[in-house]
């Protein structure tokens, strides 16, 4: 009853590659690098990225200096970009050249002879189009310097958002534009997987469309937070949500130095690395290789912050993120990672339908709040050691000891009958009840409520029951998994008028386990055949996700490790700290290694708990380690488990 967290590899000639690398303009130009080209600042530029361990650039076509006419390239653009391919090549580096480039740091920049049309639905345009990345596919399929093909750069932002017909039939046309220039390369998008799926709202560029067409997802994640574990955890969870068997490439992150001190940015790298290889990405590429000193050109001019995201500062040295990715690479040279899995888990996370589906007369501006109720359990569910696996409501369900329905306004009608049958087979589903975030058809779209929670509920029509207070406190009348009786937790109350609400019921097959602080249940769980359905009564999820700073949300993480006891889902590896965590990989020998990932801005020691005695030693250093561990500020610890039975120093 183990679920394995899909991850697909990402292969080049029918070999497992690895891409850590750069988004690439030279510092010489920026977008107009092929008008200024600079071949000795290129190479000294690939020499530096190719010296500190990457492997890739992305690197790109700006449409209106490649195309500044219909039917017509640029030729001394295109002799441009064969002498920088010439240049990857000679440094040891690969490149994935994009094509349609309007849009980039801030502006968008059109052919002088777009003429304000349609991007996708305009025939002769796409015709433009597909002339356009044929004859560039033509020239340079076959230079050994080329890895892959991206079709644009953020298309959703530079065409606008279109119809879900539109957005599929444009990929379709634009990658067979390459296909049929004779390209074997692996091809996607560049879109930035910001469709329905990941993001909640529907741009036209929905993934399960696109499937038949890219050969891999490239989320561009570049959050903006209230909360530093949701913010380090962002980019984890959108990659959560790409998983659709296809290999995931975190394809731009990063951030500027002139928003973080440069030790923040590393530590940002740091943590968006180590938290998206956890959640199954297989290729990096960072926002971007250099810094500019481009002040007087735009997008420069009016968006100054931009020239400020480089790996590279402007004299050609390194910044802390630069070496960031080095220390990434080595390590994943060590580990053999194309060799390695994630681990099994035993816990899921229910992704709702409503979220990424359009059902007829529902509320769009419920999505916002379920996505951000998703970010927050994921970063519980980590911070708790749990790994989740985050399932779709729609997509086939593996079997698992524990499954999370966090703060769950609307499921499908027959997915509560999945959930009674999972029960029934052994699973312990844990719903805590929300009223939606806005005032539309309010209330949870439970069918059968009582009957499936064993209880007899009070709601009145039209109307919730508010939780007036700041606090919510939880004490438990009897011991449930890792908490003993008497145990008190206290849940800080925020959100809408509209989420602010309990659920007020009775019991009638279901147990007690916990009450608020005014007697009422607050914490009930009913035996359903092998398995059984715990039902919280407050949404305390939602209550973490509106508030700024809330993580580590501790009585959260207390209830999700005794649910995990409860379930028998516990995970062979758990920290006591609940602002640091832990995961693992297995490579195909069967050699395990964990990761520590702490999410606390100071340094710290913790302490580690297993199920059985095993052996830590340092994947850096080699040095065998005994718990307490020091981990330094927002640092990653990466271990390899070995046997701790024969008189070794061991984690008990």
């Amino acid at each position: 009853m183990v679920a394995r967290r899909p991850a697909a590899k990402l292969f080049a000639a029918g070999k497992p590659t690895l891409w850590i690398g750069a988004n690439y303009w030279s510092r010489s130009g920026g977008p107009f690098m092929w008008h200024r080209f600079d071949a000795a600042v290129v190479r000294e530029e690939l020499r530096a990225l190719v010296r500190h361990g990457l492997t890739v650039t992305r690197s790109f076509f700006f449409w209106p200096h490649f195309m500044p006419e219909p039917d017509r390239l640029d030729a001394t653009c295109v002799e441009r970009f064969a002498h920088f391919l010439d240049l990857c090549e000679a440094e040891g580096i690969g490149t994935i050249p994009t094509f349609i480039v309007g849009h980039m740091s801030g502006e968008n920049w059109d052919p002088a002879w777009r003429d304000g049309l349609d991007l996708y639905r305009d025939g002769w345009l796409l015709a433009q189009q597909a002339f356009y990345i044929r004859e560039l596919v033509r020239r340079f399929k076959d230079h050994p310097a080329v890895v892959a093909w991206l079709i644009s750069n953020e298309v959703p932002i530079y065409g606008g958002s279109t119809d879900g017909r539109y957005g599929k039939s444009w990929a379709e046309l634009t990658v067979q534009a390459v296909r049929a220039a004779g390209a074997h390369h692996p091809v996607s998008l560049g879109d930035g997987a910001w469709g329905i799926e990941v993001t909640g709202v529907d741009n036209g560029f929905r993934i399960r469309d696109l499937l038949p067409t890219i050969d891999f997802i490239g989320p561009h994640v570049y959050p903006m937070s209230d909360d530093p574990v949701r913010q380090h955890l962002t980019a984890a969870a959108v990659c959560e949500l790409c998983h659709f068997g296809k290999p995931v490439i975190v394809e731009e992150f990063g951030c500027t130095t002139d928003f973080v001190s440069e030790a923040h940015a590393a530590d940002y790298y740091r943590q968006v690395l180590h938290t998206t290889l956890l959640a199954g990405a297989v290729g990096w590429i960072a926002w971007n290789n250099t810094d500019f000193d481009l002040p007087d050109q735009n997008p420069y001019r009016h968006h100054p912050f931009e020239q400020h995201f480089g790996l590279l500062r402007t004299d050609g040295t390194p910044k802390a993120t630069l070496l960031e990715l080095q220390r990434f690479r080595i390590l994943l040279d060590r580990l053999a990672f194309s060799r390695c899995e994630r681990a099994p888990t035993e816990v899921a996370l229910l992704v709702p339908s409503y979220f990424d589906t359009a059902y007829p007369f529902t509320d769009p501006a419920e999505r916002p709040a379920i996505r951000q109720i998703l970010l927050q359990t994921y970063c519980t569910g980590r911070l708790a050691d749990l790994a989740p696996l985050v399932q779709r409501e729609l997509e086939p369900w593996p079997s698992v000891r524990l499954l999370l329905c966090p703060s769950t306004k609307a499921l499908t009608a027959p997915t509560w009958q999945r959930l009674a049958e999972m029960a029934a087979a052994g699973t312990t589903v844990y719903v805590s009840f929300f009223a939606g975030a806005t005032g539309t058809q309010r209330g949870p779209w439970w069918p059968r409520l009582d009957a499936f929670f064993g209880v007899r509920h009070h709601l009145r029509y039209g109307l919730i029951d508010p939780v007036e207070e700041d606090e919510v406190i939880w004490t438990f009348e009897r011991r449930f998994g890792t908490l003993e009786a008497g145990t008190r937790l206290r849940f800080r109350v925020a959100g809408s008028e509209h989420g602010r609400a309990l659920l007020p019921v009775e019991p009638i097959e279901a147990s007690v386990i916990a009450r608020d602080q005014h007697g009422r249940p607050a914490l009930l769980a009913r035996p359903v055949g092998r398995g059984q359905v715990v039902l919280a009564t407050y949404p305390i999820e939602y209550f973490a996700a509106m508030r700024p700073r809330a993580n580590p949300d501790e009585a959260t993480i207390m209830l999700y490790r005794a649910l995990a006891r409860v379930a028998g889902a516990e995970p062979p590896f758990r920290v006591r700290a609940s602002d640091v965590w832990c995961d693992r990989l297995v490579r195909d020998d069967g050699t395990e290694f964990l990761w520590l990932v702490s999410e606390r801005s100071e340094a710290t020691s913790v302490d580690l708990e297993a199920t059985s005695p095993c052996e830590l030693s340092d994947v850096a250093t080699g040095a065998v380690v005994t718990p307490p561990i020091e981990v330094p500020p927002y640092g990653v610890h990466v271990y390899r488990l070995g046997d701790g039975g024969r008189g070794s120093r061991s984690v008990a």
